[in-house]
Protein backbone atom coordinates (compact mmCIF):
# COMPACT_ATOMS: atom_id res chain seq x y z
CA UNK A 1 0.00 0.00 0.00
CA UNK A 2 1.46 3.30 -0.81
CA UNK A 3 2.40 5.62 2.03
CA UNK A 4 -0.26 8.45 3.54
CA UNK A 5 1.27 11.83 3.54
CA UNK A 6 1.83 13.25 6.90
CA UNK A 7 2.40 17.21 7.33
CA UNK A 8 4.20 18.23 10.53
CA UNK A 9 5.75 21.57 12.28
CA UNK A 10 7.40 21.96 15.17
CA UNK A 11 6.02 24.55 17.97
CA UNK A 12 8.89 26.91 17.44
CA UNK A 13 7.56 30.22 16.23
CA UNK A 14 10.01 32.98 14.97
CA UNK A 15 9.57 36.42 16.28
CA UNK A 16 6.39 37.63 14.36
CA UNK A 17 5.35 34.32 13.22
CA UNK A 18 3.19 32.93 15.59
CA UNK A 19 1.77 28.96 16.44
CA UNK A 20 -1.16 30.12 14.91
CA UNK A 21 0.27 31.32 11.53
CA UNK A 22 2.03 28.11 11.39
CA UNK A 23 -0.79 26.20 11.91
CA UNK A 24 -2.86 27.92 9.39
CA UNK A 25 0.14 26.84 6.62
CA UNK A 26 0.19 23.72 7.79
CA UNK A 27 -3.30 22.54 7.16
CA UNK A 28 -3.43 24.52 4.05
CA UNK A 29 -0.10 22.35 3.10
CA UNK A 30 -1.62 19.36 4.02
CA UNK A 31 -4.58 19.70 1.28
CA UNK A 32 -7.41 20.95 3.14
CA UNK A 33 -8.18 23.06 0.76
CA UNK A 34 -8.34 20.40 -1.97
CA UNK A 35 -12.02 19.53 -0.16
CA UNK A 36 -15.33 21.32 -1.66
CA UNK A 37 -16.37 23.61 1.67
CA UNK A 38 -18.68 25.60 0.03
CA UNK A 39 -21.78 26.07 1.40
CA UNK A 40 -21.19 22.26 3.33
CA UNK A 41 -21.68 22.07 7.23
CA UNK A 42 -18.56 21.24 8.39
CA UNK A 43 -18.54 19.20 11.81
CA UNK A 44 -15.14 20.01 13.96
CA UNK A 45 -15.39 17.49 16.20
CA UNK A 46 -13.13 18.46 19.25
CA UNK A 47 -12.95 17.39 23.04
CA UNK A 48 -13.77 20.57 25.15
CA UNK A 49 -12.30 19.32 28.11
CA UNK A 50 -13.53 18.23 31.43
CA UNK A 51 -13.77 20.91 34.18
CA UNK A 52 -10.52 21.40 36.06
CA UNK A 53 -8.81 19.67 33.13
CA UNK A 54 -6.17 22.39 31.59
CA UNK A 55 -4.16 20.09 29.17
CA UNK A 56 -7.18 20.15 26.65
CA UNK A 57 -6.28 22.32 23.29
CA UNK A 58 -6.98 25.98 23.45
CA UNK A 59 -9.83 27.56 22.04
CA UNK A 60 -7.47 29.89 19.46
CA UNK A 61 -6.25 26.63 17.65
CA UNK A 62 -10.22 26.10 16.75
CA UNK A 63 -10.77 29.74 15.61
CA UNK A 64 -8.06 29.22 13.66
CA UNK A 65 -8.94 26.00 11.75
CA UNK A 66 -12.79 27.72 11.25
CA UNK A 67 -11.55 30.82 9.70
CA UNK A 68 -9.27 28.63 7.28
CA UNK A 69 -13.06 26.91 6.87
CA UNK A 70 -15.21 29.53 6.60
CA UNK A 71 -12.57 31.35 4.04
CA UNK A 72 -13.33 28.22 1.78
CA UNK A 73 -16.99 28.71 1.85
CA UNK A 74 -17.65 26.13 4.59
CA UNK A 75 -19.97 26.43 7.29
CA UNK A 76 -18.26 24.56 10.32
CA UNK A 77 -19.24 24.15 13.48
CA UNK A 78 -17.56 22.77 16.65
CA UNK A 79 -19.11 19.65 18.04
CA UNK A 80 -18.37 16.57 20.55
CA UNK A 81 -21.01 13.64 22.21
CA UNK A 82 -21.50 13.82 25.85
CA UNK A 83 -19.87 11.24 27.86
CA UNK A 84 -20.80 8.08 29.58
CA UNK A 85 -19.57 8.78 33.17
CA UNK A 86 -21.26 11.41 35.30
CA UNK A 87 -18.90 14.64 35.23
CA UNK A 88 -19.25 18.08 33.65
CA UNK A 89 -20.20 16.95 30.09
CA UNK A 90 -22.83 14.12 30.72
CA UNK A 91 -25.28 15.87 29.44
CA UNK A 92 -26.29 18.68 26.66
CA UNK A 93 -26.52 21.55 29.29
CA UNK A 94 -23.95 20.91 31.11
CA UNK A 95 -21.57 20.01 28.42
CA UNK A 96 -22.10 23.64 27.01
CA UNK A 97 -21.26 25.06 30.52
CA UNK A 98 -17.93 23.40 30.83
CA UNK A 99 -17.29 24.03 27.03
CA UNK A 100 -17.99 27.50 27.47
CA UNK A 101 -16.22 27.93 30.80
CA UNK A 102 -12.73 26.48 28.61
CA UNK A 103 -13.49 29.22 25.75
CA UNK A 104 -15.28 26.96 22.94
CA UNK A 105 -18.41 29.96 22.97
CA UNK A 106 -18.97 31.81 19.92
CA UNK A 107 -17.42 34.70 21.08
CA UNK A 108 -14.43 33.18 21.46
CA UNK A 109 -14.25 30.93 18.75
CA UNK A 110 -16.73 32.53 16.38
CA UNK A 111 -18.31 29.47 15.19
CA UNK A 112 -20.95 27.79 17.01
CA UNK A 113 -20.85 24.84 19.42
CA UNK A 114 -23.20 21.57 19.31
CA UNK A 115 -23.68 18.63 21.63
CA UNK A 116 -23.73 15.95 18.45
CA UNK A 117 -26.26 13.37 20.89
CA UNK A 118 -28.55 15.93 22.29
CA UNK A 119 -29.69 16.86 25.59
CA UNK A 120 -29.58 13.40 27.28
CA UNK A 121 -27.11 12.00 25.03
CA UNK A 122 -29.47 9.65 23.35
CA UNK A 123 -29.96 11.87 19.85
CA UNK A 124 -28.28 9.05 17.58
CA UNK A 125 -28.52 7.14 13.96
CA UNK A 126 -27.90 3.84 13.66
CA UNK A 127 -24.64 3.57 11.02
CA UNK A 128 -23.60 0.59 9.64
CA UNK A 129 -19.91 -0.87 9.94
CA UNK A 130 -18.54 -2.26 6.80
CA UNK A 131 -16.27 -4.70 7.64
CA UNK A 132 -16.73 -4.39 10.82
CA UNK A 133 -15.63 -7.35 13.36
CA UNK A 134 -17.18 -6.27 16.96
CA UNK A 135 -19.62 -3.74 15.65
CA UNK A 136 -22.78 -4.23 13.66
CA UNK A 137 -24.49 -0.77 13.77
CA UNK A 138 -22.36 2.15 15.29
CA UNK A 139 -24.33 4.84 17.29
CA UNK A 140 -23.47 7.91 16.27
CA UNK A 141 -24.19 11.66 17.51
CA UNK A 142 -26.94 12.96 14.99
CA UNK A 143 -25.21 16.34 14.53
CA UNK A 144 -21.93 14.55 13.52
CA UNK A 145 -24.04 12.32 10.95
CA UNK A 146 -25.96 15.64 9.69
CA UNK A 147 -22.72 17.14 8.62
CA UNK A 148 -21.39 17.41 5.50
CA UNK A 149 -17.64 17.01 6.17
CA UNK A 150 -15.55 16.28 8.89
CA UNK A 151 -12.22 17.84 10.57
CA UNK A 152 -11.30 16.38 13.62
CA UNK A 153 -8.97 18.15 15.87
CA UNK A 154 -7.38 16.04 18.12
CA UNK A 155 -5.19 16.37 21.36
CA UNK A 156 -2.70 13.50 21.29
CA UNK A 157 -2.31 11.89 24.73
CA UNK A 158 -2.16 8.95 26.90
CA UNK A 159 -5.15 7.18 27.92
CA UNK A 160 -5.15 4.71 30.41
CA UNK A 161 -8.12 2.54 28.27
CA UNK A 162 -6.85 2.65 25.10
CA UNK A 163 -2.97 3.39 25.72
CA UNK A 164 -3.47 6.68 23.21
CA UNK A 165 -6.24 9.15 22.70
CA UNK A 166 -5.75 10.74 18.64
CA UNK A 167 -7.87 10.96 15.51
CA UNK A 168 -9.14 7.30 15.99
CA UNK A 169 -10.16 7.63 19.45
CA UNK A 170 -11.48 11.60 19.16
CA UNK A 171 -13.49 10.51 16.30
CA UNK A 172 -14.59 6.47 17.59
CA UNK A 173 -14.72 6.89 21.16
CA UNK A 174 -15.63 10.54 21.16
CA UNK A 175 -18.56 10.21 17.99
CA UNK A 176 -20.25 7.52 19.66
CA UNK A 177 -23.49 8.87 21.82
CA UNK A 178 -23.79 7.91 25.51
CA UNK A 179 -25.04 4.59 24.65
CA UNK A 180 -22.44 3.81 21.40
CA UNK A 181 -19.39 4.50 24.55
CA UNK A 182 -21.47 2.04 26.59
CA UNK A 183 -21.02 -0.55 23.87
CA UNK A 184 -17.45 0.44 23.48
CA UNK A 185 -16.29 -0.30 26.67
CA UNK A 186 -18.93 -2.83 27.92
CA UNK A 187 -18.54 -7.00 27.02
CA UNK A 188 -22.16 -6.81 29.27
CA UNK A 189 -25.06 -5.09 29.73
CA UNK A 190 -25.98 -1.77 31.97
CA UNK A 191 -26.81 -2.80 35.78
CA UNK A 192 -28.92 -0.52 37.99
CA UNK A 193 -27.02 0.74 41.12
CA UNK A 194 -29.80 0.49 44.05
CA UNK A 195 -28.20 2.93 46.19
CA UNK A 196 -28.97 5.45 43.29
CA UNK A 197 -32.43 4.31 42.11
CA UNK A 198 -35.62 6.05 42.97
CA UNK A 199 -37.67 3.98 41.00
CA UNK A 200 -39.05 6.59 38.70
CA UNK A 201 -39.39 4.47 35.90
CA UNK A 202 -37.56 6.04 33.25
CA UNK A 203 -35.55 3.22 32.32
CA UNK A 204 -38.68 0.90 32.17
CA UNK A 205 -40.87 3.80 29.60
CA UNK A 206 -37.17 4.26 27.08
CA UNK A 207 -36.56 0.28 26.58
CA UNK A 208 -38.89 -1.25 24.27
CA UNK A 209 -38.10 -5.25 25.50
CA UNK A 210 -39.36 -4.73 28.99
CA UNK A 211 -36.09 -5.19 30.25
CA UNK A 212 -36.66 -3.14 33.01
CA UNK A 213 -38.24 -4.91 36.42
CA UNK A 214 -38.97 -3.27 39.85
CA UNK A 215 -39.24 -4.89 43.04
CA UNK A 216 -39.37 -2.30 46.52
CA UNK A 217 -39.43 0.73 44.31
CA UNK A 218 -35.54 -0.29 42.97
CA UNK A 219 -35.60 -1.39 39.49
CA UNK A 220 -33.25 -4.18 38.13
CA UNK A 221 -32.45 -4.77 34.69
CA UNK A 222 -33.43 -8.62 33.15
CA UNK A 223 -30.02 -9.11 30.93
CA UNK A 224 -32.03 -11.90 29.02
CA UNK A 225 -34.24 -9.22 27.46
CA UNK A 226 -31.92 -6.05 27.50
CA UNK A 227 -30.62 -5.65 23.95
CA UNK A 228 -27.63 -3.25 25.23
CA UNK A 229 -29.02 -0.45 23.00
CA UNK A 230 -28.24 1.99 25.87
CA UNK A 231 -30.61 4.24 26.44
CA UNK A 232 -31.84 3.69 30.04
CA UNK A 233 -28.39 4.96 30.84
CA UNK A 234 -29.34 8.25 28.92
CA UNK A 235 -32.86 8.90 30.87
CA UNK A 236 -31.88 7.84 34.27
CA UNK A 237 -32.08 11.28 36.32
CA UNK A 238 -30.04 9.96 39.26
CA UNK A 239 -26.97 8.38 36.68
CA UNK A 240 -28.43 4.65 38.47
CA UNK A 241 -28.09 2.98 35.50
CA UNK A 242 -24.61 1.85 34.85
CA UNK A 243 -22.28 0.01 32.28
CA UNK A 244 -20.06 -2.54 32.95
CA UNK A 245 -16.64 -1.16 31.75
CA UNK A 246 -15.50 -4.49 31.02
CA UNK A 247 -14.09 -4.55 27.99
CA UNK A 248 -11.04 -6.25 26.87
CA UNK A 249 -7.94 -3.77 25.75
CA UNK A 250 -7.67 -5.44 22.46
CA UNK A 251 -11.88 -5.33 21.37
CA UNK A 252 -11.59 -1.48 23.06
CA UNK A 253 -9.51 -0.48 20.56
CA UNK A 254 -10.93 -2.83 17.63
CA UNK A 255 -14.50 -1.23 18.30
CA UNK A 256 -13.53 2.47 18.33
CA UNK A 257 -11.50 1.61 14.77
CA UNK A 258 -14.97 0.42 13.60
CA UNK A 259 -16.96 3.59 15.19
CA UNK A 260 -14.20 5.55 13.40
CA UNK A 261 -15.18 4.04 10.29
CA UNK A 262 -19.20 4.43 10.48
CA UNK A 263 -18.43 8.96 11.39
CA UNK A 264 -16.06 9.39 8.10
CA UNK A 265 -17.06 6.72 6.06
CA UNK A 266 -18.23 8.54 2.74
CA UNK A 267 -17.20 11.65 3.62
CA UNK A 268 -14.81 14.19 3.17
CA UNK A 269 -12.45 13.91 6.44
CA UNK A 270 -9.53 15.84 7.62
CA UNK A 271 -7.06 15.37 10.75
CA UNK A 272 -5.54 17.70 12.79
CA UNK A 273 -3.25 16.22 15.79
CA UNK A 274 -1.30 18.60 18.35
CA UNK A 275 1.13 16.43 20.37
CA UNK A 276 1.24 18.77 22.91
CA UNK A 277 0.93 18.57 27.09
CA UNK A 278 0.48 14.86 26.29
CA UNK A 279 -0.78 14.33 29.76
CA UNK A 280 -0.84 10.11 30.99
CA UNK A 281 -4.36 10.34 30.67
CA UNK A 282 -7.98 11.67 29.23
CA UNK A 283 -8.48 14.78 28.62
CA UNK A 284 -11.92 13.65 30.41
CA UNK A 285 -10.39 13.92 33.76
CA UNK A 286 -10.86 16.78 36.03
CA UNK A 287 -7.45 17.17 36.42
CA UNK A 288 -4.09 16.58 34.14
CA UNK A 289 -0.67 15.35 35.31
CA UNK A 290 2.72 16.60 33.73
CA UNK A 291 3.23 15.56 30.21
CA UNK A 292 5.01 12.59 29.79
CA UNK A 293 6.74 14.05 27.03
CA UNK A 294 7.85 17.42 25.52
CA UNK A 295 6.01 19.49 23.50
CA UNK A 296 6.67 18.18 19.75
CA UNK A 297 4.56 19.62 16.83
CA UNK A 298 1.24 19.86 14.90
CA UNK A 299 0.46 17.13 12.79
CA UNK A 300 -2.16 17.14 9.78
CA UNK A 301 -3.27 14.46 7.40
CA UNK A 302 -6.09 12.81 5.40
CA UNK A 303 -5.74 9.47 6.66
CA UNK A 304 -6.18 9.25 10.39
CA UNK A 305 -4.28 5.68 10.69
CA UNK A 306 -1.20 7.55 9.38
CA UNK A 307 -1.39 10.37 11.56
CA UNK A 308 -2.02 8.42 14.82
CA UNK A 309 1.09 5.69 13.95
CA UNK A 310 2.89 9.07 13.25
CA UNK A 311 2.03 11.13 16.41
CA UNK A 312 2.72 8.14 18.19
CA UNK A 313 5.72 7.48 17.28
CA UNK A 314 7.14 10.60 18.03
CA UNK A 315 6.22 10.14 20.97
CA UNK A 316 7.77 6.97 21.69
CA UNK A 317 10.79 8.25 20.21
CA UNK A 318 10.96 11.88 22.52
CA UNK A 319 12.86 12.03 25.24
CA UNK A 320 10.73 10.87 28.65
CA UNK A 321 9.80 14.30 30.82
CA UNK A 322 11.20 14.54 34.24
CA UNK A 323 8.84 14.62 37.40
CA UNK A 324 5.71 12.66 35.19
CA UNK A 325 4.50 9.19 36.02
CA UNK A 326 6.56 7.65 32.86
CA UNK A 327 9.77 8.93 34.64
CA UNK A 328 8.67 7.03 37.84
CA UNK A 329 7.47 3.82 36.45
CA UNK A 330 9.47 0.55 35.45
CA UNK A 331 10.32 0.79 31.73
CA UNK A 332 9.97 -3.16 31.03
CA UNK A 333 7.23 -3.07 28.20
CA UNK A 334 9.52 -1.65 25.41
CA UNK A 335 6.88 1.78 24.97
CA UNK A 336 6.07 5.06 26.46
CA UNK A 337 1.95 3.94 26.45
CA UNK A 338 2.17 0.95 27.50
CA UNK A 339 4.51 1.64 30.30
CA UNK A 340 2.01 4.34 31.62
CA UNK A 341 -0.90 1.80 31.21
CA UNK A 342 0.29 -1.69 31.07
CA UNK A 343 -3.16 -3.33 30.21
CA UNK A 344 -3.70 -1.36 26.94
CA UNK A 345 -3.38 -2.81 23.81
CA UNK A 346 -2.76 0.46 21.95
CA UNK A 347 -1.56 -1.28 18.41
CA UNK A 348 -4.54 -3.29 17.92
CA UNK A 349 -6.53 0.13 17.24
CA UNK A 350 -4.07 1.16 14.26
CA UNK A 351 -4.15 -2.70 13.06
CA UNK A 352 -7.36 -3.34 12.95
CA UNK A 353 -8.45 0.46 11.50
CA UNK A 354 -6.07 -0.61 8.58
CA UNK A 355 -7.83 -3.72 8.36
CA UNK A 356 -10.67 -2.53 7.98
CA UNK A 357 -10.06 0.04 5.16
CA UNK A 358 -9.55 3.50 7.44
CA UNK A 359 -6.13 4.07 6.28
CA UNK A 360 -2.31 2.95 6.22
CA UNK A 361 -0.15 2.89 9.24
CA UNK A 362 2.42 3.56 6.45
CA UNK A 363 3.70 7.42 6.20
CA UNK A 364 5.45 9.86 4.57
CA UNK A 365 6.31 12.69 7.18
CA UNK A 366 6.84 15.97 5.18
CA UNK A 367 7.86 19.07 7.41
CA UNK A 368 6.38 22.41 6.99
CA UNK A 369 8.24 25.75 8.52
Amino acid sequence: MEKSKVYFTSMRAKVGDSLLDKLTRLIKKAGIGDIDFDGKYTAVKIHFGEPGNLAYLRPNYAKTVCDVIKGLGGKPFLTDCNTLYVGGRKNALDHLDSAYINGYNPFQTGVHTIIADGIKGTDEVLVPVEGGTYVREAKIGTALMDADIIISMNHFKGHECAGFGGALKNLGMGGGSRAGKMEMHSAGKPTVNHDLCVGCGACAKVCAHDAPAFSNKKATIDHDKCVGCGRCIGVCPTDAVEASMDEKGEILNAKIAEYTKAVINGRPNFHISFVIDVSPNCDCHGENDVPIVPDIGMFASFDPVALDTACADAVLNAPIMAGSILDEVEHIHGDHFTDVAPSTAWKTQLAHAEKIGIGTMAYELIEVK
